[in-house]
């Protein structure tokens, strides 16, 4: 396990936010957590400035939760729902949680590299931007090696969130998003899906809202073992997609007062799941 030194620890200031939050959420994760951690705590701890780490386990039943307290990481805090409700459930949970001036959520096999937050950050710091979300489609694109299966997933989907719900977003599922500490907690009062779905449903209250979202190609790597299943977590996408429409018809997402601006992104011009 990685043990910061004096010189790396986080120097937090008491009564004071941290500057970042990171929420990894998981479930059953006890093979890959701990080399996570141990990576994003090192990157943090490195960089010399305030954060706090908030692992929210969404109900597992193996050793996830015992392994990672008997790590003693500093700066970690453990959320632990008493059931699974789903990856959107124990984001929100994070996010409900964070109190870190930036909140950053990432995937608990860190096929994104937590040192992609440095592409990220600086549109949120230089307040151009409300959020910024990582994406995949460039890197995708010049991949070979990669399941016939999710592809077309990815391209069906693609059409569908384009036409359907108007989102000018081409991979709304990377695991990898930084939010403005006010626009997180806003968000999470309106998100409703606790599914796959849940950051397409943050991505679409974020447009309707008018947040400014900026999407930067990320690397990213195709983790052995990936808990996504082409032909199940389609069907539960579509169906979150139409819960997403009604949530909109009924006025579940009330606009804000605010003029509504399209987001600006660099765009790569594919979308992937």
């Amino acid at each position: 396990m990685f043990q910061p030194s004096a010189k790396h620890a986080n120097q937090a200031v008491v009564g004071q936010a941290p500057e970042l939050s990171v929420i990894i959420p998981c479930f059953n994760e006890q093979k890959r957590i701990i080399p996570s951690i141990d990576a994003i705590v090192q990157y943090l701890n490195e960089r010399g400035r305030s954060w706090e780490l908030i692992i929210s386990d969404d109900g597992s039943t193996d050793q996830t939760v015992s392994l990672i307290e008997a790590q003693n990481y500093p700066n970690l805090t453990i959320i632990k729902s008493s059931s699974n409700h789903g990856k959107g459930h124990a984001v929100r949970a994070g996010i409900i949680a964070a109190k870190g001036n930036f909140i950053l959520f990432t995937d608990a096999d860190n096929a994104t590299p937590i040192t992609e937050l440095n592409k990220l950050l600086p549109s949120l710091e230089q307040g151009n931007y409300d959020l910024a979300i990582g994406s995949r489609a460039k890197q995708l694109l010049q991949t070979k090696e990669r399941r016939l299966s999710r592809c077309v997933m990815s391209a069906g989907l693609r059409l569908i969130v384009e036409h359907g719900l108007k989102l000018n977003i081409h991979d709304s599922q990377c695991g990898f998003k930084l939010f403005h500490r006010a626009v997180a907690k806003h968000l999470a009062q309106v998100q409703t899906i606790n599914g796959f779905a849940f950051d397409l449903e943050l991505l679409v209250i974020a447009d309707i809202f008018g947040y400014q979202t900026n999407e930067i190609p990320v690397e990213w790597i195709d983790v052995a073992d990936s808990k996504v299943h082409p032909i199940r977590d389609a069907y539960q996408f579509l169906r979150d997609i139409m819960i997403i429409q009604i949530n909109h018809w009924r006025g579940r997402y009330p606009s804000s007062s605010q003029k509504k601006t399209k987001a600006k992104s660099q765009q790569s011009g594919q979308w992937f799941a």
